[in-house]
């Protein structure tokens, strides 16, 4: 997979967050480890399944309802993984990025997907794939790559969300991330030749729910996997 440069001075992490809507399943993970050899033919290379695939509930906890109801954010969610729940206020300074995630969620095309790439102290992103690392395609119906909105106030800082991207600025569609760090100084807007990633929201309740699956152990040193697939069951919008 090409890795992407962000900035010229950073670290490894950074350089190799933009994954591209195209990142090829599981024979990618060793490629996006930062070199060396393709481990896609060894079966002890590929993430377990999780052993809990159905979701033990499909509504939001009255602690998280309630979280949303506190909010002053005129949209908020509620998400389920396999190691715990999180709820999550979107930004209104991004409305271009803000509907899209929330036609996404309308569409159930979060549901039963996997947090795909998970770096230690960095971000742990999903939306795009399904378990097995089967790449999941969006919908024709819930369009293309939206516009970047970055340089508008929200930053990168630990325990936000944010948009996927390649490359190109204006190339994101379903993938998101949250920060498991502070990452403002790295992801957020520079220039208009560095322009960042756009931040959207973050989580008001569950937090440790990020911490958890930013803790998982790694498929092997360098793999940005876990050894466990980290699920997301569901998305639903509180308010």
């Amino acid at each position: 997979m090409k890795s992407i440069t962000l900035t010229s001075s950073i670290s490894s992490k950074p350089r190799l967050l933009a994954l591209s809507a195209a990142l090829g399943g599981a024979l990618m993970l060793a490629a996006c480890g930062g070199g060396g050899d393709d481990n896609s033919g060894n079966p002890s290379q590929t993430p377990k399944p999780n052993p809990v695939p159905v979701a033990p509930t499909t509504t939001c906890s009255a602690a998280g309802i309630a979280a949303a109801n506190q909010s002053t954010a005129t949209a908020v969610v509620c998400m389920l993984t396999s190691d715990g729940e999180m709820v999550v206020e979107l930004d209104s300074r991004t409305p271009i990025t803000t509907a899209n995630f929330l036609k996404y969620v309308t569409a159930k095309y979060y549901d039963n997907t996997i947090f795909h790439r998970v770096v230690p102290n960095f971000v742990a992103q999903g939306g795009g794939f399904t378990t097995g690392y089967v790449s999941k395609a969006p919908g024709s119906d819930l369009g293309g790559a939206i516009k970047l909105e970055t340089n508008v106030g929200v930053s990168n800082l630990k325990y936000t969300i944010a948009m996927a991207r390649t490359s190109v600025p204006d190339s994101a569609t379903s993938q998101f991330f949250f920060n498991s760090v502070d990452n403002s100084t790295v992801l957020d807007y520079k220039t208009a030749a560095d322009p960042g990633y756009a931040a959207f929201g973050r989580v008001i309740l569950g937090q440790a729910t990020v911490d958890k699956i930013n803790a998982e152990p790694q498929l092997f040193s360098g793999a940005e996997a876990t050894a466990t697939e980290v699920l997301l069951y569901w998305v639903i919008r509180l308010k």
